[in-house]
């Protein structure tokens, strides 16, 4: 009897063994898949945030990328701008280059135009007048060949671009604002006005004229 007792008693120890150990490793593998799935939370979080921050890198770059883009393009834009620049400053520097001197030998010619007027008014020494036309006539061939023009005045619309007005006349034969007489001449050089012409210029007389009339009108009312 004592053998049979102490032998299920073994079994019975045994039992309760295999029972802990199979609690003991429900435990453990309960433990391990919660491990897991925390595991797999924090990698699923760790992988959102390191998409976050990628997300947040990319539009970071993008920005820079575009404030980069648009410095590029106006650095570009104002190279371009300073080129003509240079380049329209390096051209008219050629194309005046004569420009000051053009202007000192004008008072010449207007000394020579002068002469020429008073000897063809006096005429005497024709020989003289001859000598000095002939002078007058290589200077200005010169002044052409290099491009000096005389402005047309006298007959022409009075414009600020080409004249400057010294006087005003009347005269109803010519329209309003039209040159009648040239007291200097006037120049350009290739494109360039060097010189307005100084003139007389026509007064706008149908103004005056319609005044008296007005005046007249509210004397009769």
């Amino acid at each position: 009897m004592p053998d049979e007792k102490d032998q299920f008693d073994t079994q019975n120890d045994e039992q309760i063994k295999n029972g802990e150990n199979l609690d003991s490793q429900t435990t453990e593998t309960e433990i391990t898949a919660d491990l897991e799935e925390l595991h797999v939370d924090l990698s699923v979080e760790n992988k959102e945030k390191e998409i976050e921050e990628l997300k947040l890198n990319f539009k970071k770059a993008e920005t820079e990328k575009n404030e980069l883009q648009d410095r590029l393009l106006r650095k570009i834009a104002e190279f371009d701008n300073y080129k003509r620049r240079t380049e329209t400053e390096f051209s008219n520097l050629f194309k005046y280059a004569a420009e000051n001197f053009i202007k000192k030998i004008l008072p010449v010619v207007d000394d020579f135009e002068r002469s020429l007027k008073h000897l063809a008014e006096s005429e005497e020494n024709s020989s003289v007048t001859d000598g000095i036309k002939l002078i007058y006539e290589k200077l200005m061939k010169i002044l052409d060949d290099q491009g000096v023009k005389k402005i047309d005045t006298v007959g022409k619309p009075f414009d600020v671009h080409f004249h400057e007005a010294l006087l005003q006349q009347k005269d109803e034969q010519q329209p309003p604002h039209i040159v009648l007489d040239e007291l200097e001449t006037g120049y350009l050089y290739q494109d360039k006005v060097i010189r307005h012409s100084k003139v007389i210029v026509n007064e706008d007389f149908h103004v005056e004229d319609t005044a008296p009339d007005e005046t007249t009108k509210e004397e009769q009312l």
